[in-house]
Parts: structure tokens; sequence; C-alpha cells
């Protein structure tokens, strides 16, 4: 019920989100009223006002949002109140990332933090971040990521309508089940598994061979309840902020792919800035993105040891128990790669060395 409440809620602030921003006024896109011609990209400083508006799936809690409450703050403080940030967590507009993308680029928000996972029923290149055991390491994630390959794909996505700003964290992602201990791809089989709304990462289960799907995160928690799915995967914090040990039993540390997360605006809001707000905007997002990442991964080794006091059985694999599910995902490579791109997908695999 009180989920069927939060669902219900969401969806009348959203209708009232669209409503104001398909509506006359002056308030489009976020740039209140005011002389236009002061709003246009790269135009002098001016009073004119501007509201982004962000909404995301995770809750309070989390990493995620505490660095959109300091992003907010660095906001209206530099831009001396001409930029207001309104924030909304916990899935309280949109149900799944998907939901809150396409949101963003119609214009009906103005910027969301997702898992850049579903950004690849928007920009395909953006696949080549959810293929198996890509990185070895957070370091070899974040070189990618802020490096060649990841400005590279942030500049795509201007084709879609967006501006990508900064890559954050959600980690490495791991599985979970009803079942039993997950040592090999053979205890998967035939599990119901959900998966991020991303080809890639059901291919992935289904190469180990579970019955693979997806399915909106913000209705996730029900569905584990009811048994629509024996098993899902996410990252550490994700686990804990969402009480997912309430409908998961068992934990395997697989860190079968790394999540990262994306600061993603509206490219034509983005464009209406002048260029001292478009100024306080990148500046903040990086001074978020540093600080929600060494956030994230303090709270990874807190929420971890808390899962495991809420009775979730932990066990991790053994670099032979990781080499079967490498193995038995390479077929994924297979798959997708000439999909995405192999000069792109053989940039993000040199970020190991």
């Amino acid at each position: 019920m009180k989920k069927g409440k939060k669902l219900l809620g969401g969806l009348t602030v959203a209708m009232m989100l669209l409503l104001t921003a398909c509506g006359g006024g002056g308030t489009q896109g976020g740039a209140a009223t005011g002389d236009a011609s002061n709003g246009a990209a790269g135009g002098a400083a001016s009073d004119q006002k501007y509201n982004l508006r962000i909404a995301y799936l995770v809750p309070e809690e989390q990493s995620t949002h505490i660095a959109a409450v300091k992003f907010k703050e660095t906001v209206e403080a530099k831009s001396e109140g001409r930029i207001s940030v309104e924030l909304y967590s916990n899935g309280s507009l949109f149900p799944s990332d998907r939901e809150a993308i396409e949101a963003v680029q119609l214009g009906n928000v103005e910027m969301t933090i997702p898992a850049v996972a579903p950004l690849a029923g928007f920009n395909k290149k953006f696949m080549v971040f959810d293929l198996p055991f890509l990185f070895k390491t957070q370091e070899a994630a974040y070189k990618a990521l802020d490096g060649e390959v990841g400005q590279e794909l942030m500049k795509d996505l201007e084709s879609n309508g967006f501006k990508g700003l900064v890559f954050g964290e959600n980690g490495f992602r791991h599985m979970s089940n009803n079942k039993g201990p997950v040592n090999t791809p053979e205890d998967l089989k035939g599990l119901k598994l959900r998966t991020l709304e991303n080809p890639v990462h059901t291919a992935i289960f289904n190469s180990f061979g579970a019955n693979a799907s997806p399915f909106a995160f913000g209705e996730l928690y029900t569905a584990l309840q009811q048994k629509v799915y024996d098993a899902m995967e996410c990252p550490i914090s994700l686990y804990y902020t969402n009480k997912f040990y309430e409908v998961q039993d068992y934990l395997t540390m697989s860190g079968h792919v790394y999540a990262a997360t994306i600061l993603l605006t509206n490219l034509d809001w983005y464009n209406s800035l002048p260029d001292d707000l478009k100024k306080v905007v990148d500046d903040a997002a990086v001074e978020y993105r540093d600080f929600q990442r060494k956030l994230a991964t303090e709270q990874d080794a807190e929420f971890l040891a808390k899962l495991k006091e809420n009775g979730m059985q932990v066990n991790e694999l053994t670099p032979e128990q990781k080499d079967a599910f490498i193995a038995a995902s390479k077929s994924v490579y297979d798959q997708f790669s000439k999909e995405i791109g192999e000069d792109l997908v053989k940039k993000a695999m040199d970020a190991n060395n």
C-alpha cells in the first residue's frame, strides 16, 4: 500500500511538472521570466532566474542524494540565487531511470542522475560500460570515464538532446537471490533474475543460465516480495538503502559490472544559460563527482557490514570461481562489440593497463 501511494503521488507530481513545462507564462525549460536575449548561450550575466529540477531514484541516505544536496547548495550560492535547484529523490517523480532520462530529453525536468546503463536505450555506444568484467579496479573505471572514452561519449550525447556533465559512482554490481549461495554460473540456472533496462545486462545473466529480464527499479522490492523474481543484482549501497536484504537472502560479491552514474541535463536548458552560469554548473558538477565517489566508497564498506548484520549471507568468489563467470560471459563481447564499436571497446579495456 505504501509503495502504491508513493507511485501515485509521483505520477501526480510528474503530471504537474509536465503541465508546467508545456504551459504558457514563460518558464519552459526552467528559465524564468525576463529578457530572453540575456539567457542566450554565451550571453552576459543578467538577473534572469533559472530553475533546475533534478529527479533520481536513490533514497536520501545514499551518496548520490547527499552529494546532490551539496551540488544544490553550491550552485545556488555561486549563482547568487540566479539558479534555484529542486531535488526529487527516492523515485518520487519517476519509477525508473529510463523514464527520468526521457523526461530530461523532452525538457519536462532539467536534470537526472541515472545509472549509465539505461542510457544505452538512447545511445548504443554507452553499452560499452556494461560489458562484463570490463574494469578490474575503480581506478581503471575512473581513467576511462574521466578520460578520452568518457569525454567522447559525453560529446556524442548532444546528438540525443543531452548535456552530460560528469560521471558519478554506484560502484561494482553484485548478485543476490533467495535460493542459495551462488559460486558458479550453474547456480543461477533457471532463476528469474531482474536486470537493468539494458540489453547487455540481460545478455550477461542469460549467458550464466538465468532467466533474466529488465524491470523498473522503483517497483523491484514489491516484485521480489511477491516472488515475481528470485534474484537481482545491484551495487552494495542500493541493497542496503532500499532494504533489499529483507527480500533477498544470499549475496555473491561478483563485481560483474562497474556501475557509473551520470549528471545528465537537457541540452537546450544548459545552452540557455549565460557563460558564467554554465561555469557555475560545470564547476559544481566536478565537485559533486569527487565528493560523491569518495562517499560512495566509504558507504560500500559501511553498508556491506550492515547487510551482514541484517542477516544476508555474503560469499566472496575465489579467483578461479570468478574466472568461470568471465569465461561464461565472453559471448556477450562477441554479441555486442561490433554494435558498440570495436575501437571504443578496446579503448575502454586499455584503461586497465
